[in-house]
């Protein structure tokens, strides 16, 4: 028995110290990455970006890889076929045709016949034009405007020649329209938590698909809405239409940044930041914040002040599809890949936009019983289940370095349940461990005033310190920094049992049955098993302690979870 405790006394001095070594060296990399980051990088690129209504292909979206490129190069990155074997610090421009011709708005107006001023220019309102739309006719057109309620108002409805409006997306109708020789298309649909009727000039974009012989359509304010339908509601109204926009052959670029691993060049953690869409924070600010996250990574690397033992890799492209593709299209390259970040409205300034900085959790029990300080945003998130779970320590890893950063800056920070929609799926959908940094509800969401005025460099410093010093200790991890990360998931998901712990018995209280609570402490107890589990993925050796340790803190977390469920009984 002496034995055993002397045993256990050791193994807890040895956790405790190399935990307190591993936290240095997390406060160290805080040290280093704070005295770099000013954000100016991020918001100057943030500014220059969203200056374009970007899609993939067109001019804007193509300006900003090159402008990317060009601060790579200033920052030590060597073009990646001019690189040799000692170059760590590389990048390349990835070239592929797209399959459909590209697009870009190039001005449009309209006005209500009879009136001095427009109804609506693109001069204030650029996302007045749906994506896809071709050009009217030059000059434009002038022709009577139709009120259509619903899909049935419209196959009943003689609308020939004539410009239709809808309350409604214009997906809904936008065929049927083109089938009865509709002459345009004028559409509203705001979401509520945009906040259109004190917003009254935002237009969030609308897209149709492409297709040769096109319909033209315009998306409407909800101030130019309730104008046109007072307007309706005198009289027939014509209004005078003009849109000009450029359609044309191009090419997807995508843009690859990589300080190679000094030790195991091959494991990896990617970050993703999407170029395509046209505001601010959606998303040239993630452009920004990555590409002074890369400057600054090379920089320390450079200057031998900091290293890397896996690779650190930069994608920028097109959502979804260019991350989707770099995990798909090299399956050695993907079965390396560690961890996958993307970063997504991260420059908000939270007083003018609303919302909160927030982690999008990897898949855990709260996106099936989302309950207690867990809520979903106004995106939404449909019910998971428990084939869907990604158990996992990116999570409360994550978590911790941006609190930190948090307390330090005085900065919220706080999650959300996995929700989707953005570059961190295709890496959970290839089973990487992936999670996205972000922003919501923003009441300018997707609309043609999210603009530089409302990015906050001091949020683009924040986002990015956290990010810099999260990647710098997992692809520095060993079998300490798991011993260090296990403290504190030990610490969390003790709060977790405990919290769900008095939700079920307040549910129990509310006359609920004791089966469901019973299955959501055996799901986070679970989660957790499998999440400590994880910790062994970040020592490159095969470590005893490490795996001793982990097995005692699993074991502890089943007593605790049975003794749960025990009282709820």
């Amino acid at each position: 028995m002496f034995k055993n405790f002397i045993f256990y006394v050791a193994v807890l001095f040895f956790t405790i110290s190399t935990a307190q070594n591993s936290n240095d060296k997390t406060s160290e990399y805080f040290s280093l990455v704070r005295s770099e980051f000013t954000g100016n990088q991020a918001y100057e690129t943030t500014a220059f970006v969203e200056q374009y209504w970007r899609v993939v292909g067109n001019k804007g979206f193509n300006e900003s890889v090159y402008h990317i490129a060009k601060t790579l190069e200033k920052a030590g990155y060597v073009l990646e076929e001019n690189a040799n074997e000692l170059d760590r610090l590389t990048y390349r421009i990835e070239k592929r045709p797209l399959k459909n011709p590209t697009w870009e708005p190039v001005d449009a107006h309209l006005t209500i016949e009879g009136e001095k001023l427009p109804l609506l220019e693109s001069t204030s309102n650029r996302n007045m034009t749906y994506l896809n739309s071709p050009s009217t006719p030059k000059g434009g057109v002038l022709a009577e405007v139709v009120y259509i309620k619903d899909k049935k108002d419209l196959e009943k409805t003689d609308v020939k020649g004539k410009i239709i409006f809808a309350e409604m997306s214009p997906y809904a109708v936008y065929k049927m329209a083109m089938e009865k020789g509709v002459l345009g298309m004028l559409t509203y649909n705001m979401p509520d938590y945009l906040q259109p009727e004190k917003n009254v000039t935002s237009i969030q974009f609308r897209s149709i698909p492409y297709a040769e012989n096109n319909l033209w359509g315009m998306a409407l304010s909800y101030q130019a809405k309730e104008t046109l339908k007072k307007a309706l509601s005198e009289g027939p109204v014509k209004v005078h239409a003009e849109i000009n926009t450029k359609i044309y052959p191009s090419e997807e670029l995508t843009v690859v940044a990589e300080i190679k691993g000094a030790l195991t060049p091959k494991e990896r953690l990617v970050f993703s930041a999407h170029i395509q869409e046209p505001g601010a924070n959606d998303n040239a600010s993630g452009v920004g914040v990555q590409l002074e996250m890369a400057q600054i990574a090379a920089k320390l690397v450079s200057d031998k002040l900091a290293n890397l033992n896996r690779t650190l890799t930069f994608l920028w492209g097109d959502e979804i599809v260019s991350t989707r593709r770099y995990i798909e299209e090299d399956s050695l390259r993907a079965s390396h890949i560690k961890w996958g970040i993307s970063l997504d409205m991260v420059g908000e300034n939270t007083a003018l936009t609303g919302g909160t900085f927030l982690i999008e959790k990897m898949p855990d029990p709260s996106a099936i019983w989302t309950r207690g300080n867990d809520k979903h945003t106004e995106w939404g998130g449909r019910p998971l289940q428990l084939k869907d779970m990604k158990p996992h320590y990116l999570n409360d890893f994550i978590l911790n370095v941006f609190e930190e950063q948090g307390k330090f800056a005085k900065w919220e920070v706080h999650t959300n349940p996995f929700e989707g929609g953005s570059d961190h799926t295709p890496f959970l959908k290839a089973d990487i461990p992936g999670l996205l940094l972000w922003h919501f509800t923003d009441q300018f969401y997707h609309t043609d005033n999210d603009r530089i005025d409302k990015v906050s460099q001091e949020t683009l410093k924040n986002v990015g310190t956290g990010a810099l010093v999260s990647a710098f200790v997992l692809l520095n991890s060993d079998s300490k920094t798991g011993l260090a990360e296990l403290e504190n998931v030990n610490i969390r998901a003790e709060k977790r049992l405990k919290d769900e712990f008095l939700l079920s018995q307040k549910s129990l209280a509310d006359g609920n049955n004791i089966k469901t609570e019973i299955e959501i402490l055996t799901a986070w107890n679970g989660w957790y098993q499998k999440t400590m589990d994880s910790l062994n993925d970040m020592a490159s050796d095969s470590n005893g302690d490490l795996k001793n340790a982990i097995n005692k803190s699993k074991e502890q977390l089943k007593k605790q979870t049975e003794n749960y469920i025990k009282s709820l009984k």
